[in-house]
């Protein structure tokens, strides 16, 4: 299983916190580093503010040099797609094909009132969503300059340049996760390489995960073609003390994290992330919340990350 960070920067994070953790991350050996795209905190001091994920990830490129990077995920009611399309084109050229995009419907109200962000109902969001992905990924695969058209409900392109393209052939990945049983599945199956379920536990899981697979199957794709993985909150130590301070450093209870996250001791860890392997997750990513605990990641990689072969 391939283990990847995943932080949460709108709860207060500035560029060089972000900087510090994703180029441990790489020395580290983790997969990649993902951020979540909001512009607003979900409770608690809002810190320095939030950061915007793009313009982070576009440094980031520049500031490491192996790592992966991406957002889980980015949402469609925040950029138009076509400038969007041009966005992580360039960031992928700057990270020389590292960039992977995670895109979804969008669901946190507070943060588009609070910016001025129009925030439809459900259904519209995600034909916002569905159109977004069919031209983003209709500009990359464009070749010939003028020639990408979409005559969409919500957006309408004449003439598309197709440019600039993204150095990763034929594109970068996509990402698409959720629990909605019938829409996200349908989407995936049409546009994504990784599908991602976020903070369930296995058994909810391998239910979506099931019904992704179905959805693979019935697009005609290989069964073998998606990438499956899960999204964890991650409290390790290496003893109960260790694990207790660390759970107080992010307002929660040990007892709560072992229930709903990777928490524990390095050999409870790597049991909770056996429970995703067994019903097809290859890919883990741990939600790191306090940002300044770098000897977090080291205990991760040094401790956790070997027994997961």
């Amino acid at each position: 299983m391939e283990l990847r960070i995943f932080t949460e920067p709108q709860q207060g994070a500035t560029y060089d916190q972000l900087l510090h953790v994703a180029l441990e991350a790489e020395r580290l050996g983790f997969g990649a580093f993902f951020r979540s795209d909001h512009y607003l905190n979900m409770g608690g001091e809002p810190g320095p503010g939030p950061t915007d994920a793009w313009i982070t990830l576009a440094g980031l490129a520049r500031d490491t040099s192996t790592i992966r990077l991406g957002t889980l995920v980015t949402s469609a009611t925040f950029r138009l797609p076509g400038p969007l399309a041009v966005s992580v084109a360039t960031v992928d050229a700057m990270s020389g094909g590292r960039v992977e995009l995670g895109l979804g419907a969008g669901w946190y109200d507070g943060e588009h009132t609070a910016f001025g962000i129009p925030f439809p109902g459900t259904g519209e969001r995600f034909d916002r969503l569905e159109e977004q992905l069919e031209i983003i990924t209709g500009l990359w695969a464009t070749e010939e300059v003028g020639a990408f058209q979409h005559d969409g409900t919500h957006y309408q392109l004449k003439d598309g340049t197709g440019l600039p393209k993204p150095v990763q052939t034929p594109r970068p990945p996509i990402v698409i996760g959720g629990h909605g049983p019938k829409r996200t599945p349908a989407l995936a199956a049409r546009f994504a390489n990784e599908f991602n379920m976020p903070f369930s536990l296995a058994p909810a899981t391998s239910a979506q995960f099931d019904r992704v697979r179905a959805a693979v199957n019935a697009a005609g794709r290989p069964a073998g073609d998606m990438t499956y993985s899960a999204a964890q909150v991650v409290c390790v130590g290496a003893n109960e003390g260790e694990v207790a301070r660390r759970a107080e450093a992010i307002g929660r209870d040990p007892a709560e994290l072992r229930k709903n996250g990777v928490a524990g001791t390095p050999a409870e860890a790597a049991e909770q992330l056996a429970r995703f392997a067994a019903v097809g997750a290859t890919r883990m990513y741990l939600q790191v919340l306090d940002l300044d605990d770098l000897d977090h990641l080291a205990l991760i990689a040094t401790e956790v990350m070997p027994l997961l072969s």
